[in-house]
């Protein structure tokens, strides 16, 4: 007998509320949920694959080990034996940070990965932190870090009121967003033209977003942060720039105006190939428009100058008016996030409090350069990275020079990878630990609900139970915190039990907290929920903006409470708060920071660089995540291919034949791949689509080897970096064709 049961879609960071049909312990179908509070029935064709992806033949159902060099399937005892025996002599004999820890993407779509990380990092006490932030998403979280105080304060474009919405690097149409978790965001992009709105689209290729947008303007690649200084320019020459409320928050206005003096249109337009008159035209429309937002993303971030864009983003929100202002650009307020506190001065951002002990790359939010392991790793010397813990992340593919990064992990005394299957990373580890499929795991989204365009809180249980043999994902990251900390044998809730503690001794002596001066003890006792992860989640909620402090707001929110709404609970719209989100150490807006300032010459020596003949850009596809989902047939096939699109212009030039094969060489080395001719993308650019590369020997994918792509990132030898967020320029980098016979 079927029936149906809530999910969550964990697939992308739109976070659609998914209805799926459940046969015995099998997800045979997956719809929207029409009731769901944020997404409202809207579905795409991931989530619409849930159980092809929760039944995929190829996730590993039992823990590996390696046993005389080849990976046999071991028990959980077994597994974390073998890691409590090898990680923690290891730190004992070379240090902390002889351990080095991978974190990827999939890890902000779990409950476990967004819970456990922090203690297995306390329980380390390594340095050698790397993610996949530093090939997406970090030049977000510094340039936010250094203008408002908080990394994680990124402000969101106000899709569903704003009147005009300038978008550079990004194709939500096929991505469903990023650092902007908006479900249906194609619908939300119609809307905005319905209602008589203006949709810009800076990208050089014509992207289905591009194509629904007033304005396409195809930019040379890289060249996004010139082309928003020359907009900012143009609001200071021709006096267009309005603060309004925010006058009062925001210092460094001038010294803002003085830095960008050189940045004319007219200096700008050839570098990015744009014309003097449609930058301005560009600047006019901005600052006429009743609200506006500006909003960038991958393609604005991967580049050389991705900080100084992510910075200049926000700068033109401030400049307009914009930022903090309905219809503009607004911080979100998650039910998780601690409760807001009066207004005032913090501690600050700070860059580079340590450095990479052999490239001499300076830490970023406690990270280092993904493009770095490599070397961390191969490099003798003491505080060699002898050992890796990696959780949801395949660099071989995702990162620069994934061939040197497969040697080098080879050469590993011991490594741990939790990850659903044996991937070109996780065939390197000495234990695979395999979470169980989606559905039969909890989810709450603690990350994306930060950047979501509309507050509210969802929680879905397990659609399935937990089958026999499969150990809980958070129980597996409980296990491993335990297992490098000495405690190897205690119970997983322990792991919980001492978060909640210290959370709680916190809160009771903090003047600001709604606990303040109580007993904690009693309060962990009101806990409720099944397990660990769930009174962890119980005591944020309580906590939290909206939540009922354990009695001191009756109607706010608890685990309970949560749970009686399954379709979730609506917070309302995103309202102005700066003066909450504020922590820099002058309490305002810095709206020119001095590592930004130190930046700007090297911008500024880009209008006189003569631009390579032929570059190459990513792209994204509906289908597809990353290196995620190729192993679903529904999914890879189609126009889900890897080739390399060229524009007919520059094909007839090289002597490019559609179809025929073409090897293409860069810093890093060369990959030959299929060529596709159409005038989708502009002259002097070529695309070829990230995450694939499935052919190395020992991954158990069946259905990615069978068509399995080549590494985009193998082009780069992972010395292009953006050197204020250590983001690897994975877009805009020169490449070379030759036509293979």
């Amino acid at each position: 007998m079927s029936r149906t049961a809530l999910r969550i879609c964990p697939l992308c960071e739109a976070t659609c509320g998914l209805s799926l049909t459940v046969e015995g312990a099998r997800v045979t179908g997956a719809r929207g949920d029409a009731d769901d509070v944020f997404s409202q029935g809207f579905i795409c064709p991931k989530g619409a694959s849930f159980g092809e992806i929760d039944a995929d033949p190829d996730r590993l159902t039992t823990p590996l080990v390696r046993r005389d060099g080849e990976l046999v399937r071991a028990t959980w005892a077994e597994a974390f034996d073998l890691i409590a025996a090898r990680l923690p002599a290891l730190t004992e004999e070379y240090g902390p940070n002889a351990v080095g820890v991978v974190l990827g993407n999939p890890n902000v779509h779990t409950m476990a990965g967004a819970l456990y990380p922090p203690a297995l990092l306390g329980a380390l006490r390594t340095r050698n932190l790397f993610t996949a932030s530093t090939l997406d998403q970090m030049p977000k979280h510094v340039s936010s870090g250094l203008l408002f105080g908080d990394p994680f304060a990124i402000p969101v474009p106000d899709l569903d009121r704003t009147e005009h919405l300038l978008l550079l690097g990004a194709n939500p149409l096929e991505s469903n967003g990023s650092l902007c978790t908006a479900p249906d965001f194609p619908g939300k992009l119609r809307a905005l033209r319905r209602r008589g709105g203006t949709l810009t689209v800076v990208d050089p290729r014509r992207t289905r977003t591009a194509k629904l947008a007033d304005r396409h303007v195809a930019i040379r690649p890289g060249t996004d942060a010139l082309l928003l200084a020359s907009i900012a320019h143009v609001l200071f020459e021709e006096k267009l720039t309005d603060l309004g409320a925010l006058a009062a928050q925001v210092e460094g206005v001038p010294e803002v105006a003085d830095a960008l003096r050189e940045f004319t249109p007219e200096a700008v337009g050839p570098a990015c190939d744009v014309e003097p008159d449609e930058i301005r035209d560009i600047a006019r429309e901005l600052a006429a428009a009743p609200t506006a937002a500006v909003y960038g993303r991958i393609g604005s971030c991967t580049v050389e100058h991705g900080t100084l864009a992510s910075w200049l983003v926000d700068v033109l929100n401030t400049l307009t008016g914009n930022l903090d202002r309905p219809g503009g650009a607004l911080f979100p307020l998650s039910a998780t996030d601690r409760a807001p506190r009066p207004a005032g001065p913090g501690k600050g951002f700070s860059l580079g409090r340590w450095r990479s002990r052999v490239g001499n790359h300076p830490e970023v939010k406690s990270e280092l350069p993904l493009a770095a392991l490599a070397e961390e790793i191969e490099t003798p010397g003491e505080g060699r990275i002898r050992a890796l813990i990696v959780s949801a992340a395949n660099p071989v593919l995702s990162a620069p020079d994934g061939d040197r990064l497969d040697r080098a992990l080879a050469g590993l005394d011991f490594m741990v990878s939790i990850d659903p299957y044996l991937n070109e990373t996780s065939l390197h580890a000495d234990v695979v630990l395999p979470p169980p499929p989606p559905s039969q795991s909890a989810h709450f989204d603690f990350a994306f609900n930060g950047f979501a365009v509309r507050n509210q809180v969802r929680y879905t249980r397990p659609a399935v139970p937990l089958a026999e043999g499969r150990m809980d994902e958070c129980e597996i990251h409980a296990r491993l915190v335990l297992a490098v900390s000495g405690l190897h044998g205690a119970e997983p809730e322990a792991v919980d039990a001492t978060v909640v503690e210290r959370t709680l001794a916190r809160a009771v002596d903090d003047p600001h907290s709604p606990v303040h001066g109580r007993d904690a003890t009693e309060l962990a006792a009101r806990l409720t929920g099944a397990g660990g992860p769930e009174r962890r989640l119980d005591l944020m909620l309580r906590l939290g903006p909206y939540g009922d402090g354990f009695g001191a707001d009756p109607d706010g929110l608890t685990l309970e409470r949560v749970l009686a709404h399954p379709h979730g609970i609506d917070l309302g719209e995103l309202k102005p708060r700066l003066a909450q989100v504020i922590r820099t150490r002058s309490g305002r807006v810095e709206l020119l920071p001095a590592p930004v300032a130190a930046d700007l010459p090297r911008l500024r020596a880009a209008l006189g660089e003569r631009p390579a003949a032929l570059v190459l850009v990513g792209r994204r596809h509906l289908r597809s995540n990353n290196s995620w989902l190729h192993n679903i047939p529904a999914l890879n096939g189609g126009s889900n291919r890897c080739t390399l699109q060229i524009h007919p212009e520059d094909a007839a030039r090289l002597g490019l034949a559609d179809g025929a094969g073409v090897r293409i060489t860069a810093d890093g080395g060369a990959v030959a791949a299929p060529v596709e001719i159409t005038d989708s993308v502009r002259r002097g650019v070529v695309s070829l689509p990230h995450g694939w590369g499935h052919s190395r020997p020992g991954s158990r994918l069946g259905v990615a080897a069978g068509r399995p792509g080549v590494n985009v990132n193998q082009l780069l030898d992972g010395s292009r970096i953006d050197p204020l967020s250590g983001t690897s320029v994975l877009n805009g980098f020169p490449v070379e064709l030759v036509p293979l016979s």
